[in-house]
Formats: structure tokens, sequence, C-alpha cells
């Protein structure tokens, strides 16, 4: 086999690394980003649109808080009927947009090759919107994050790319999501590193980062480029305080405890009812619509309150305010848990910044009366416990931090905004093994890995695995001597070798099969044998090597000299690589 024909054939298996590749997937990344900046205004202006019907019967896109409403007890009926909507969309239509969205994009990854189904896009829209909209106690970023990356898998699909290409487009997806809905960019490609891919590659990296600046682009566009939350500036007021986020981190680590199992709690407590699932809905949205009753800040988003709680508009610290706030805390924990556990459809971010805001003014509260000398205002220790409340829940520390610092761009807080976070993280990994987004797919028996991990595949080499001393087949040997061959040996795949020492084909079992079945036996192995080769050098990486069987389908690869690729140096196969690298998926 001539030196060219090699590396004709092996330049089209590289085809992920090419240069065109890489502009391809850019260029998706760019139609990704802004399909995902449109999705993510279009969507909260369903929100928008929904809630204002809902609550004060205006068809306006201009928000207005439910909290503001006038229904009295009529507050209940906007979550009921929200609640039969949505339990006639995922019941029907698409079952996945269930819950918060974050673990079916995390499955499609790991587990389904990147494949979304295209109507998740609509289903997850409506579903979200009418849920969010009618007074569900849940966020914006997991609907988002599951319509972009199901937009992106889609796009890859209607493209035929391959399944590395559609995780990636699914990450850019997320990303697109996350940047526009929060106006975080840099947060919106953090997320996606660190639970969507679990890899920090340039090859998803930059694709990443494409789609998060068209998507907070298109975002910025609509609603501006100020922070999410406009906060005054906290910082330290004493080096004592930083005792007092020590102990706020232990707490917010039990409490995202706490926020993830009560949540899994209601969703087993449903799926235990004997009705309908269209009508599980409808009870949850009852029993939230009682809460709302009495407590309205728990209906819908909640971005509301979390200003006022960032911006010192709860009153000078006293019992009754610490009462009130700690009511208020477990009853968003329970709406929450209503929520999706009844088969309601949103996210979890915004609930747990919520809960960590509340958690955060209970604790900053009871410091300010203690130690009023020595404490920053208690809106402070609000805005460390919505970061530290959702890195106890997801483990996405750096997302945490990052998504916080964005919303509110509050740089002078940022050390006790990470060494809270730092703190949750490891009371929650320490007590609770799995995570609010990782548990959903555990109950289904699907291992997704935690956090990231160095891509070994990429440090080790062909070399140092592959078979030296290689059984070979003669170009003169028959298709019955080859079948004897792999009896003998129990080997399923032979280089083919002429009277040169020269490496002209490979045979396998298939191979000898399918010649058996044509009465073709007889038959020398040259003349049957595939001799467009698919060959690998020892100095290439088990990645490489990897990526070419899957590409391919085939378990077989020829190891040769890059100087000399008809010079046959050994044979890899994709055993060899499994055995190595066990956590192959």
């Amino acid at each position: 086999m001539s030196f060219d024909k090699v590396n004709r054939i092996n330049s089209v298996i590289d085809e992920p690394n090419s240069i065109l590749t890489t502009i391809r997937l850019n260029l998706l990344a760019v139609a990704v980003g802004i399909i995902g900046g449109y999705g993510a205004v279009l969507f909260r202006w369903l929100i928008y649109v929904i809630n204002n019907i809902s609550f004060h019967q205006k068809l306006t896109i201009h928000f207005i808080s439910p909290l503001h409403h006038h229904l009295g007890f009529l507050v209940v009926i906007p979550p009921i009927i929200g609640g039969f909507i949505v339990g006639l969309i995922t019941y029907y239509f698409a079952p996945e947009t269930k819950g918060h969205g974050v673990p079916e994009v995390m499955e499609a990854v790991f587990k389904k090759g990147g494949i979304i189904r295209p109507r998740v896009v609509i289903a997850k829209i409506l579903a979200s919107g009418v849920c969010l909209g009618t007074g569900g106690s849940a966020g914006r970023e997991g609907p988002i994050v599951q319509i972009g990356s199901a937009f992106g898998s889609s796009l890859s699909q209607f493209l035929k790319l391959t399944a590395y290409e559609r995780k990636v487009l699914i990450g850019c997806g997320a990303t697109a999501g996350i940047a526009a809905t929060f106006n975080a960019p840099i947060a919106g490609v953090i997320f996606s590193v660190e639970l969507i891919l679990l890899e920090l590659k340039a090859k998803s990296f930059v694709p990443l980062v494409v789609s998060s600046v068209f998507a907070t682009i298109i975002s910025r566009m609509y609603f501006g480029s100020n922070a999410s939350f406009l906060v005054p500036h906290y910082h330290f007021v004493s080096l004592y305080e930083l005792i007092f986020y020590l102990f706020m981190g232990i707490l917010a680590g039990f409490v995202g405890i706490l926020e993830s199992k009560m949540l899994y709690k209601f969703e087993d407590i449903f799926e235990s009812l004997k009705i309908h699932p269209v009508m599980k809905p409808v009870i949850g949205g009852a029993l939230l619509g009682v809460i709302g009753i009495f407590l309205p800040q728990v209906l819908g988003v909640g971005y509301e309150t979390i200003g006022d709680l960032l911006n010192v508009n709860y009153g000078s610290p006293h019992l009754y305010l610490i009462v009130f706030l700690v009511i208020l805390l477990f009853a968003k924990m329970v709406a929450l848990s209503i929520t999706l556990g009844s088969g309601g459809s949103g996210g979890v971010f915004a609930p747990s910044l919520f809960i960590g805001a509340v958690l955060g003014a209970v604790f900053g509260v009871v410091i300010n009366m203690l130690f009023p000398y020595i404490s920053a205002p208690y809106p402070a220790y609000s805005l460390v416990g919505m970061a530290s409340v959702f890195s106890a829940a997801s483990r996405a520390t750096l997302t945490s931090i990052i998504m916080v610092f964005e919303m509110t761009r509050d740089y002078k807080i940022i050390i006790p905004l990470i060494f809270s976070c730092v703190i949750a993280n490891i009371v929650s990994l320490l007590f609770y093994k799995e995570t609010i987004y990782t548990e959903k797919l555990t109950r289904r028996g699907i291992k997704i890995p935690n956090g990231l991990k160095a891509d070994l595949m990429e440090c080790e080499y062909v070399r140092e695995i592959m078979t030296k001393d290689v059984v070979v087949v003669r170009e003169h040997e028959t298709v019955e001597e080859v079948k004897i061959k792999i009896f003998e040996t129990g080997h399923h795949g032979f280089p083919i070798l002429d009277n040169h020492e020269n490496l002209i084909g490979i045979v396998t079992g298939r191979d000898v099969l399918t010649c058996q079945n044509e009465k073709m036996t007889v038959c020398n192995i040259d003349k049957v044998c595939e001799k467009e080769l698919i060959v690998t050098y020892p100095d290439e990486t088990f990645e490489q090597a990897w990526e070419k069987m899957s590409k391919y389908n085939i378990s077989h690869l020829p190891v040769v000299e890059r100087r000399n690729p008809s010079k046959l140096v050994g044979i890899v196969t994709k055993t060899d690589l499994i055995l190595h690298k066990p956590d192959i998926d």
C-alpha cells in the first residue's frame, strides 16, 4: 500500500481535528448562539405574558410581579389551570420535559450520543412557560438549557454530524441559554464545562465561547446590559467576618442537601399516587396556590424577592423578621418540591438562589443582632448565601461563583463568596453522594461522572498497549485456512502481508463468515479482504485510535510506521483500549 493512499484514507478519519471541521463547528456554534439567544428572549416574554394574564388579567410583555396580584383566595386558580395544561403536554407529547431539564441533557450527552428529540424544543417552551407563568415555583435556567440543547442536537442530527460534534452543539445550546437568560456570558460557558460536557478542551471550549457571545448579544439587544440584580457594593467590615462566612458555608451545605432530598421525596410521594398522571400537576398546583395565598413570594421565579433581600428592603434586624424569613425559607423549598415533584416543568437554579438569599438573610440578621460592629449588612450574607446553596446542591462551585458575580457585578464580596461556596461544596460532598442533578439519573440506574477529570486518553499512546507480536495472514492463504487460524488463536482480525512483508489489507471473522455463506472458502484471502485500510500510528493517542474505531465501527487497527505505512509494527483492538481505560463511554 502506498504512503499517499494511507495518508489520504487517514485524513478522512482525522476529520474532527481538521481546519474545515473546526471552522464548521464554530459557525454552527454561531447559529446555535443566535437561536439560543432568541429562544431565551421569546421564552422570557412567554412567561411574562402568561404571568400577566394569570395574575393581573393584562396582555403585556412588561413583567408585573405576582406579588402584587389582587386575586385574594382566587390565586389558587392559575396554578391549577397551569398544572392541567402542563400535565397534558408532558404526558401526551414529551414526557422528558417534566422536571428541571438539566438531568435529561446530561443523559443525552453521556448515554444517548447527543440525541435529543426535536419536539422537546416546542414542548419544553410551552410546558415551562405555562408552569412558570401560572405561578410554578421553579426557575428559567433548566428549561432554557434543555431548549437550547435540544436545538443544538436537532441541528447536528439534521446535518448528520458525529456524536462528538452533537455533544459540543448540545453544550453550545446550554451555554447560549444560560448566557442569554442571566446576562452572564462567562457563567454560561463554565456551566456547560462543569455540568454538561465535563471537559476543558480547545475544540469544545471555543465553540462554547462563540455561542455564549452571540447569545449574550441577542439578549442585550432586548433587555440591556445591566446586571440581573442591582445591589450596593458590600465588602469585608472585619477580618473576623471570615469566621461568620465559614459557618454560613456549613449551613448552606446542609440546606443544599435538604433542598435536594426534599425535592426527590416529594417526587416519590406524587409518583406513588394512584391517579392519572395528568392530574398530578393539578394537585401540585392546588397545593402551591394555597401556599401562595399566605406567601405570594413563593410564586413564580422569585427574582423580585431576591432583589429585595439584596437591597435592605426588609427593615432593620429583629426577631419577627427572623421568624418570617425562616418560614419563607421552608415554604420556598416546599413550593419548589411540589412544583417539580408533581410533574411541573422548570429549573432549580433560581429557586436555589432564592433559598440561599433567604438563608443568608436569616444568618445575616442574627449576626447583625449579635455582632453589629464587626459584620456587614445582612444583605451581604444573602448575596453569599445565593451562590453557596447552589454550590452545595449542584457542586458546580465555579459556576456558582461566576454566575452570582456576573448577576450582581459586585467584586468586593468575592473573597467571602469563594470561601463560603467551597465550604458548602465540601459539606455537601461529605454528607450527600449525589447532586440535585445527578440524583434524578441515579434513580434511573444512570451513572454520570462527577467533576472534571484529566482525559488520560489524550496522554497515553498506542505504542504503550499495541500487540507487537502480531499473528498475520499471508496473501496466498485461503479463506478456509484463515477460518482455521481463527479457531486456533481466538483472534478475530488479522493483518494481511504480501511476499515482501508489506501490509496490504486486513481480514476479520465477519469477512470469513460472509465468504463461507457465499461458498468462497477456497478463494485466496487477498481477493476478499478489505484493502482500504484504516490504520493508526505508534505515536497517536488512545483518543485518536478510539475515534477511528467509533467513526467507522471497526474493532481492529493495524499499527504502522508513519514514514513507511506499509510497514506493520503492531495491532491494537477496541478491547485493548477498554481494558486499559475502563471508563471509556
